[in-house]
């Protein structure tokens, strides 16, 4: 017998926001600091075995509950409550007041930022949305060609990149091609 889910297509990704990716990014990266500095207040005897251990150990399971809750409001709020104990966990260690504050420069600059190319992937889509565009009159929407041997082509007469990547090389922070 077949089995009536092998004939379903995958179920499309969700889309994440660029806050959400540096947030994820920026508490994964700390996770591993976080393991380290446990181990640190572990073997200067800062506090007592379990305690460091398995403050450590709290501490990386509350940064995996915020990577995961990164796609709800509350999530961010984890994260900077995250960035507050590894900051305060200086007071065991001298030297994680520097690292928290890294981090928590990090975590602020990543939020910013994401928030920042979240905004402007906004005004980008609504922009190029199909009511946007099909009130546009025909002549001004730029038109394409196919070139066989370089694939699409622009109507100024450059190929059209393929891939995205290839698109944020040749444009410069203002969005103007590159010559």
């Amino acid at each position: 017998m077949s089995d009536p889910t092998s004939s379903r297509s995958p179920r499309a990704r969700r889309e994440r926001s660029a806050q959400e990716s540096l947030g994820a990014i920026v508490l994964g990266f700390e996770l591993v600091v976080v393991f380290l500095g446990a181990l640190v207040v572990f073997g200067l005897h800062s506090l007592p075995p379990l305690q460091a251990l398995g403050g450590g150990a709290v501490l990386i399971l509350l940064m995996i509950v915020a990577i995961g809750l990164l796609r709800y409001r509350v999530g961010y709020w984890l994260g900077w409550f995250v960035q507050l104990v590894v900051v305060a966990s200086g007071f065991l260690v001298g030297m994680l007041f520097i690292v928290g504050a890294i981090f928590t420069a990090i975590w602020a600059y990543a939020m910013i930022a994401g928030a920042r190319l979240d905004r402007r992937n906004a005004t980008l889509r609504a922009q190029l949305s199909p009511e946007s565009s099909s009130a546009q009159a025909p002549s001004a929407q730029p038109s394409t060609a196919q070139s066989p041997s370089t694939g699409p082509v622009h109507e100024n007469g450059r190929p059209t990149p393929a891939h995205p990547a290839e698109s944020a090389r040749r444009s410069d922070t203002t969005g103007k091609e590159k010559e």
